[in-house]
């Protein structure tokens, strides 16, 4: 059994965690995260200055609450992990430092995770999750993206937003709306009193060079627009701005659009599993349209967790620990950050010498 002391701190919540592969499994034996939203929701968004400074309070505390709460010492650990990309290279910096440092202070692997191979792993700390290969919905405040997970843990993208992710139109709707960040939330809330079919915006496509469009990638920057225009519209004749229905239709149709897209990948790759994962796969809305039309399709949906959609050290320490399962390997000490790592080159993370 290894067991993995895991860091994340790649944007505004700092967490740390304690995961096992008892028998096999990977187990959650602690987990602890701090978040900023509240602080951050006073300007809007994400400020990185602040972010760091939080980080480099919060980690010494969220680390000694997980051994204090797991009654393991410090010694007793195999490895420590933290995100390394992508993300805001100020927190991430906070994380990495803490984490090789106390690698070199035990003697211990250090292991340097791509962020978006921690949230594909987050469905590993579910019960009943899938074998691979199959496909994964990522979408997340940063990212909206369809991945191909092989037997091997190899990754293949074959869909992406060209624009905003979808999280990322959630914030920015919900501020044109008046709604507090951040908006996945709020717009949830709001959208529940509000009729879907109200308004019809449209799905966003992404024209190809040669002529036609890409099946399976995203754009949302013209969604948006349209919603802007819809409320610039109603102010301009003076009528009270139907915010729960705008909040309806555009929900409705943000996930009517991740549903299509998702299945028809799933089916034309021949994979009859589909993983949905990140914060936005938290949204109750996008969750029962995927279940209800991958039924008609006989593909089997897997959800992570709630508590693991967001960002969360839990989904580090397992993508750690399938690392080390399937090959034995670690990081340089010399490994730094970067802001930006495409996925498919996560190997090189564990290279003798380093990418960044």
């Amino acid at each position: 059994m290894s067991i993995i002391l895991s860091l994340e701190t790649s944007c505004d919540e700092s967490a740390a965690a304690l995961v096992s592969d008892e028998r096999g499994k990977i187990e959650l034996i602690a987990n602890e995260i701090a978040s900023q939203i509240e602080e951050h929701a006073n300007w809007g968004g994400v400020v990185p200055e602040i972010a760091s400074r939080r980080h480099l309070e919060n980690l010494p505390i969220l680390i000694e609450g997980v051994f204090s709460k797991s009654k393991i010492n410090i010694q007793n650990i195999d490895a420590v992990a933290a995100t390394v990309t992508p993300g805001l290279a100020g927190s991430l910096l906070v994380g990495s430092i803490t984490a090789r440092t106390i690698a070199n202070l035990h003697q211990i692997p250090f292991l340097g995770i791509h962020h978006l191979e921690g949230h594909l792993s987050s469905i590993y700390l579910s019960k009943n999750h899938p074998k691979p290969p199959f496909l994964v919905l990522l979408v997340s405040g940063g990212h909206t993206e369809l991945i191909k997970v092989d037997i091997k843990h190899k990754y293949q993208r074959l869909g992406r937003s060209h624009d905003d992710a979808a999280g990322e139109a959630f914030d920015k709707v919900a501020r044109l709306l008046g709604l507090p960040y951040p908006g996945g939330p709020a717009i949830q809330k709001t959208a529940k009193s509000g009729d879907p079919k109200k308004f019809i915006f449209p799905k966003g496509r992404v024209s190809k060079p040669e002529g036609g469009f890409y099946p399976y990638d995203f754009s949302f920057s013209g969604l948006k627009t349209a919603v802007l225009r819809q409320i610039e519209k109603i102010k301009s004749e003076n009528k009270k701005l139907p915010i729960e229905d705008i909040a309806a239709s555009f929900e409705y149709v943000v996930a009517e659009v991740l549903v299509e897209r998702s299945i028809k990948c799933a089916l034309d790759e021949g994979l009859n599993s589909l993983v949905l994962v990140g914060g936005v796969a938290a949204n109750v809305r996008l969750r029962k349209m995927m279940l209800a039309k991958a039924s008609e399709n006989a593909i089997n949906i897997a959800l992570a967790p709630m508590e693991f959609c967001t960002d969360n050290a839990a989904m580090i320490g397992a993508a750690a620990l399938l690392r080390l399962s399937s090959k034995k390997i670690q990081s340089s000490m010399e490994l730094g950050v970067s802001a930006r790592w495409p996925l498919e080159k996560s190997d090189l993370l564990y290279e003798c010498n380093p990418p960044f």
